[in-house]
């Protein structure tokens, strides 16, 4: 929560008139901390739209504090018993919460009430019903654990667990990617083995030390134990290439599986425990940034001994489509695997050989492989059931703009999956809650109702070939402050490119009670550009945190008059493997841009559009495009907000490719440089906002450094906002309300009548 004298300084600059200022600081001082807050809020939106574009006060409900404030669930966990647990950010307030059955009653059982932004994710449950979690985001490269409140104590990435009991959490040892022993006796009984600096640690979950178990040399990941728990599976990233290791307890060895100079991932244990299954993608040192990669040396799938670590090819891809390997989208932890070892010694995995990202199975001994969905759609999120018998997925079949859970059998026919839920809402991250999944965990949302757990059940995929019967509980409900019911309904549109691909969108506009910043009947309008780039915005609130956020955002534009577009453009997911890996897109010719002036055009053919009040905005990438529509197209683009965009792909090449030879590629950096919006300064006219945390580890602090110093040589307006110490995904509540009130304000002085 953010303190008074914190409000009222925010609220006099997103006012930005003197006016403001004096009257926040006056009811900072002399209002009482909860009354000081409430009506700093209702007087900051009220007077902004007064100097912006929004309608009048007492039309307006919708408040950029009431959107950010409505929690958002992730890492879902369930447990044999069928219990549910999931972490929840609360206006950065991050806890563990849990439901158990019968009732299924939520409850918190963390209480960590500060916005410190400090992440909770990697939720598990042990095999006596406790959790284990990871409280500390990633380090940077330099091992500095993220610390956007700038703690002077300092801040650190630890691996935790929590009881149902009441006691409080205990840490269990510096690290991450916990993964908790299934055995119930043995020597890795009740233990956790997590990642620590590149190193596999583990320790007890009643107490001790924790202590290294193996030394490597690589860099340790993808910790998976055998269904007994007497071995260790994991990648070891060597940088050019990568093994699979075996952890023996009982020996204290290691074994790599069939080592070669290629790079294995995604380890699956066989039933028994005897066997691992991998994926394996050939040699490749130097690739794209950001470009199209459709197509290379076949990728395979092995399966080794997991004692003499012998292993053979079992299934290869064909060449061409789908020859380069593509996982699940698995933005929230859930069904981070992408290999799964069925009942029946069937193994299922992800590939696009017709294009689509569908889901195909291959006996473990090996032979052809048969495809189990047919497109066209795409799988985003996958998850087996602990029979081992059905596989949980998320995708947009029948339904591009949205996601929607679906069940397949291992042994089903080809085309046979059953769908789960349906309609106007968005389901994700699937998880059975019961042994055969006929109770699955879910999190949803829609157009108006932001992120929350729920649960589904329905009748298992053998007993209904069809759609079975299911019923859906909520576990969380949204905060009664929440204003649903003066939502839009974004619509789904289509675009032609400026080259005449076919580009898909979603459309806010404004409730009809928005009149004020109307002009001739005509209304100002902002385009949005999604960061990734391999990311979709859908027609509802987010699956993923940062999209969540953005989703709330483009709402609030909309109830401040604004028509709002939000842009799936080429390089992003959802439409296939071609439109992902469009030709020359990114550092290889920027021919998103294409994409640009056709939403920009697009705006400006409709009627209720003002041609001359026409912005854009984005994040990551979407400020990358963002820089691009402004550098290149002043005239069309009238002012902008990019946030921790990239203006120069050279200042990302060598931290993005290993292997990248300066000297040798020189076209390849020139071709970057041209496909930057730093190439053409020299026609940027239009107003910018620029939006960054200095301890960005996605895309270089440099790149708004420089661009901001080119600008000002060029006597172009542009406006920063600094975030000390925060990240690219900005980890503190009061930093995201902070970037989007500054956001609102630039553009209602930048795209005023």
């Amino acid at each position: 929560m953010l303190s008074v004298r914190t409000l009222a300084i925010a609220l006099a600059r997103s006012l930005a008139i003197s006016r403001a200022r004096s009257l926040a600081r006056s009811l900072a001082r002399s209002l009482a901390r909860s009354l000081a807050r409430s009506l700093a809020r209702s007087l900051a939106v009220s007077l902004a739209l007064g100097a912006a574009v929004a309608p009048a006060a007492r039309a307006q409900t919708v408040t950029i504090e009431h959107l950010l404030d409505a929690p958002f669930p992730s890492s879902l966990a369930t447990a044999p018993t069928g219990a549910v647990a999931w972490a929840l950010d609360s206006a950065g307030a991050r806890n563990i919460w849990v439901a158990l059955p019968p009732a299924y009653e939520s409850r918190r059982l963390t209480t960590y009430l500060a916005d410190d932004g400090q992440e909770l994710s990697a939720v598990q449950w042990t095999p006596d019903g406790r959790i284990v979690y990871v409280r500390g985001g990633d380090p940077n490269a330099k091992g500095e654990i993220p610390n956007p409140a700038l703690l002077p104590q300092g801040t650190s990435q630890e691996v935790w667990t929590v009881g149902l009991d009441g006691a409080a959490p205990r840490e269990l040892g510096d690290g991450a990617a916990p993964r908790v022993s299934p055995a119930r006796s043995g020597p890795s009984a009740g233990r956790v083995a997590f990642v620590r600096k590149g190193e596999i640690w583990w320790a007890p979950l009643d107490g001790g030390a924790a202590e290294q178990l193996m030394h490597t040399r690589g860099t340790a990941s993808t910790v998976r134990w055998s269904p007994d728990g007497s071995r260790l599976a994991f990648v070891d990233d060597r940088g050019d290439h990568g093994f699979i290791g075996v952890y023996d307890l009982a020996a204290r060895s290691i074994r790599y599986l069939a080592p070669s100079v290629d790079t294995d991932h995604d380890p699956a244990w066989s039933p028994d425990g005897r066997s691992v299954a991998f994926a394996r993608s050939p040699a490749l040192t130097r690739v794209p940034v950001f470009g199209a990669h459709r197509a290379g040396r076949p990728w395979s799938i092995w399966v080794a001994d997991a004692v003499t670590g012998a292993g053979r090819a079992i299934w290869s891809a064909d060449s061409g489509t789908g020859s380069v390997f593509r996982a699940f989208d698995d933005p929230e932890e859930v069904g981070t695997d992408d290999l799964f070892w069925g009942r029946g010694d069937q193994l299922l995995f992800p590939w696009e050989r017709d294009g689509w990202l569908e889901i195909y199975r291959v006996a473990a001994r090996g032979g052809p492989a048969v495809q189990l969905t047919q497109g066209p759609f795409e799988i985003g999120q996958a998850s087996l059931t602990p029979d081992r018998a059905t596989l949980l997925v998320s995708d947009n079949q029948g339904d591009a703009e949205r996601r929607h859970i679906w069940r397949l059998a291992v042994d089903a026919r080809p085309g046979t999956a059953a769908p789960i839920t349906t309609g106007d809402g968005i389901e994700w991250s699937p998880l059975a809650a019961s042994q055969d999944g006929s109770v699955i965990a879910v999190l949803r949302s829609n157009a108006r109702t932001p992120a929350r757990p729920a649960l589904v059940t329905g009748a298992t995929a053998a007993e209904s070939p069809t759609r079975p019967p299911t019923t859906t509980r909520d576990l969380a409900t949204r905060p009664s402050t929440f204003p649903a019911a003066q939502l839009v309904v974004p619509e789904a549109v289509t675009f032609a490119a400026a080259d005449g691909l076919v580009i898909h969108g979603q459309l806010f506009l404004p409730p009809t009670s928005a009149t004020a910043s109307e002009r001739n009947g005509r209304r100002p309008a902002i385009v949005f550009f999604h960061g990734g780039s391999q990311r979709q915005m859908l027609l509802g609130f987010h699956y993923m945190a940062y999209y969540h956020n953005a989703y709330a955002m483009n709402q609030y534009l909309a109830s401040l008059g604004y028509i709002v577009l939000a842009v799936n453009y080429r390089s992003g997911i959802g439409y296939g493997m071609p439109f992902r890996e469009a030709e020359h897109f990114g550092a290889t010719g920027a021919s998103e841009y294409n994409d640009v002036l056709g939403a920009g055009r697009y705006l400006r053919s409709r009627a209720d559009v003002d041609p001359a009040r026409i912005g854009a905005w984005g994040g990551s990438y979407g400020g990358y495009l963002t820089a691009l529509a402004l550098a290149r197209a002043s005239d069309l683009f009238a002012a902008g907000v990019d946030l921790h965009g990239v203006h120069d792909w050279n200042l990302e090449f060598d931290a993005l490719v290993p292997g990248w030879d300066i000297a040798r590629d020189q076209e390849a950096r020139r071709l970057a440089f041209r496909s930057s919006p730093m190439a053409d300064l020299a026609t940027w006219r239009s107003p910018v906002l620029l939006i960054q945390g200095d301890d960005d580890r996605n895309v270089a602090f440099a790149q708004t450094v420089q661009l901001t110093e080119d600008l000002r040589n060029r006597g172009v307006q542009v406006e920063t906002l600094v975030f000390p110490d925060e990240i690219h995904d900005f980890l503190r509540h009061a930093d995201w309300l902070t970037a989007y009130h500054a956001a609102a304000d630039f553009f209602g002085r930048t795209l005023r009548p």
